[in-house]
């Protein structure tokens, strides 16, 4: 069962069903690679407003993502993009900063959700009722709007960052330990943006 149940009288409802009650999809992206902040995104959906095509983002191709992407942005009746930094992976460890940014990404909402459904296992510390849901961004469509935010977000950082760093790579495989980006970091060493706790760059460190 994906939610709390509300009794009215003889009918039962889901609390997305009842009026004004409100359901945000929460989900990240940037856990596994080797470089760069964690980014979580939060959705609230506009029911009166579809969008079509929605799905993990994962599955979606990069221009795909993309339209998607400033659809949600356009049509949901709020989001918010939040993130954990470099030093706080470091500092905390992956899970944990997943969770800061998916908590971050939450409280940064506009509108104040009943109930948040969060794509995995884990659930961030919240002050609201939320459950996590296995494989949520292939089966909850405000999840689905969360990961194309957080995977296009950070996407476009390593764009970004991939000019000030060009010969890592970056931009073509996004942070991941790829043999291209591994043979980087042999010959050029870690950059500031580069997870020192994370096992590839810390045998460059020593």
């Amino acid at each position: 069962m994906l939610s709390k149940q509300f009794f009215l009288g003889e009918q039962t409802l889901l609390c997305w069903d009842i009026p004004g009650a409100l359901m945000a999809g929460v989900d990240e992206a940037g856990r596994g690679p080797l470089m760069g902040p964690v980014v979580a995104a939060a959705v609230i959906l506009d029911d009166r407003n579809p969008i079509v095509g929605l799905a993990d983002s994962k599955k979606l191709t990069a221009p795909k993502r993309e339209k998607l992407y400033d659809e949600i942005v356009s049509r949901s009746l709020c989001f918010c993009i939040a993130q954990a930094s470099v030093e706080e992976i470091d500092r905390l460890n992956i899970l944990k900063a997943t969770m800061l940014a998916m908590k971050r990404a939450v409280e940064g909402l506009r509108l104040k959700p009943q109930k948040v459904l969060v794509d995995g296992n884990r659930l961030p510390l919240l002050a609201i009722l939320s459950e996590a849901i296995v494989k949520g961004d292939s089966l909850i469509p405000a999840i689905s709007a969360a990961s194309i935010l957080a995977k296009v977000h950070r996407d476009r950082w390593c764009t970004d960052v991939d000019l000030q760093y060009p010969q890592y790579g970056f931009a073509i495989h996004k942070g991941y330990g790829t043999a291209v980006h591994l043979a980087a970091l042999r010959e050029h060493g870690a950059c500031p943006e580069h997870r020192r706790t994370f096992a590839p760059v810390a045998q460059v460190l020593k």
